[in-house]
């Protein structure tokens, strides 16, 4: 834990709990009287609302930084829009981040004027009510990444019996039913299909193949290549593609011919800036990487101090993996470990932490796990005990609280709020103000520590016995 961190649970346990957020959110609310809208109706607002995907491939901002591919394409077409239009006829952009199995819905139901995927869709299942523009990449492939010591197969029928996880909303799907039906007439067994965790995106299940901690996925070979470049332990393999391929497009209602014209016409011409993705460089070369947790040497550390961790989940009902978790990221579960400001043991608890929830022994493993655990629960009890919060988030939320402090945090929920992101959701919606204003170190620790979570989670049976 960061040296400060005594500092800050001296101040917290002498104030009350503020800056809550009570108001109930409904992100259909201000909604319900939208219809489809064409270009005249989109100038005369002042306001091109684009539904995009939620991933920070797509839509991310560091810092006033466009990293999302998506956010930097939708930013050049209102450009696009604006130029040589008198000033009652500009329109600014609304992003509206989604998940990718929701933004279909999410047109439909009239919540934006264009759809703007940044992933290939299946535009065999679109509606009828709605239709998709010219392309802008035609005939992306589906490539299989994996580490790059990984075995490396020749085949495709290689891959029989193998387990494949994929990006909640990947196309890669429909692929591999084609796949197995043709395995299934050699006499093959199927690729099994596991669908990635809700908290993570296309570039997440990216970095813990990088990582080693999955073996495979499929992913479009545009934004396969864009990871690589910073990713750089992924290996690209072209020659074992999921069968078929599709466009890349953007998606508008059929009845805004004005705006789909528009959007062909831009389409056709725009090119991206050749230093599109120095800013995405930029701020991803400097991240931390998750490791794997799971080797020989760390599972032996996991053993000797689980029965701390899980004495900690006695005392304050926090799960011991997700302490193991956190204590992976603090210390590689080292007892011994030191850090600055006397931050000491596996929790890098300072004593001035320490004592504030009541731990003396703060030095012992034991007690380095009890206090991190009492601080984790008393920031859940104190912040986030509402019921609107989901579980999953709610552990963010305190991982967060951990790492920046939870008066700050309470400040980025409510401009969530005011946004018209969801403040009971960490997860794409709150470490995007927190992207924005912070930078990434405070989403990377929270989607690190949310990565080993995960890992060891699915690997609850083994670590338990």
């Amino acid at each position: 834990m960061r040296a400060w961190l005594g500092l800050l649970l001296a101040v917290i346990v002498a104030w009350p709990a503020q800056a809550r957020v009570v108001e109930p959110f409904d992100p259909w609310q201000r909604n319900s009287q939208w219809q489809f809208r064409d270009l005249a109706s989109i100038r005369q607002s002042g306001e091109l609302r684009v539904l995009v995907n939620q991933s920070r491939n797509s839509s991310g901002k560091v810092r006033g930084q466009t990293i999302g591919v998506e956010s930097q394409r939708a930013e050049a077409f209102v450009a696009f829009l604006n130029s040589g239009q008198p000033a009652h006829k500009q329109v600014r952009l609304r992003l509206i981040p989604l998940p990718k199995d929701e933004l279909v819905k999410a047109l439909q139901q009239h919540r934006g004027d264009l759809l703007a995927p940044g992933e290939l869709m299946d535009l065999r299942k679109l509606p009828d009510e709605l239709r998709p523009s010219r392309p802008y990449k035609i005939q992306v492939p589906m490539v299989l990444v994996s580490h790059y010591t990984t075995r490396r197969y020749q085949r495709i029928e290689q891959l029989a019996g193998k387990v494949m996880t994929l990006p909640r909303g990947s196309v890669a799907v429909a692929g591999v039913e084609r796949l197995n039906r043709s395995l299934q007439e050699q006499g093959l067994d199927p690729v099994l299909l596991d669908q990635a965790d809700p908290s993570l995106a296309v570039e997440d299940v990216l970095e813990l193949v990088h990582a080693g901690i999955l073996a495979h996925t499929w992913v479009e070979q545009p934004i396969a290549e864009r990871w690589q470049g910073v990713l750089k332990k992924l290996r690209i393999d072209t020659g074992l593609s999921l069968p078929g391929t599709h466009n890349m497009v953007w998606i508008t209602p059929d009845s805004a011919t004005a705006l789909q014209g528009q959007i062909d016409r831009f389409l056709r011409d725009y090119q991206p800036s050749a230093q599109q993705d120095a800013a995405f460089k930029q701020v991803y070369q400097r991240l931390y990487r998750v490791r794997y947790p799971l080797g020989r040497n760390d599972r032996a550390r996991l053993a000797k101090v689980q029965s701390a961790l899980k004495a900690a989940q006695q005392a304050t009902g926090i799960d011991w993996l997700a302490l193991a978790a956190v204590a992976f990221k603090e210390s590689s579960l080292n007892p011994a470990a030191r850090g600055q400001g006397g931050a000491t043991g596996l929790m890098q608890v300072t004593p001035a932490a320490a004592r504030a929830v009541g731990v003396g022994d703060y030095a012992s493993a034991q007690g380095s796990a009890l206090a991190g655990a009492k601080y984790l629960a008393k920031l859940r009890k104190e912040f986030f005990q509402s019921s609107k919060i989901p579980e999953h988030e709610r552990l963010a939320f305190m991982l967060a609280a951990y790492n920046m402090g939870p008066h700050r945090l309470q400040g980025l929920r409510a401009e969530a709020r005011r946004r018209g992101l969801n403040p009971d959701r960490w997860f794409f919606h709150v470490e995007r103000v927190a992207m924005e204003q912070l930078g990434m170190g405070n989403v990377s620790y929270v989607s690190s520590v949310n990565k080993y979570f995960i890992t060891f989670d699915r690997e609850r049976d083994l670590l338990e016995r």
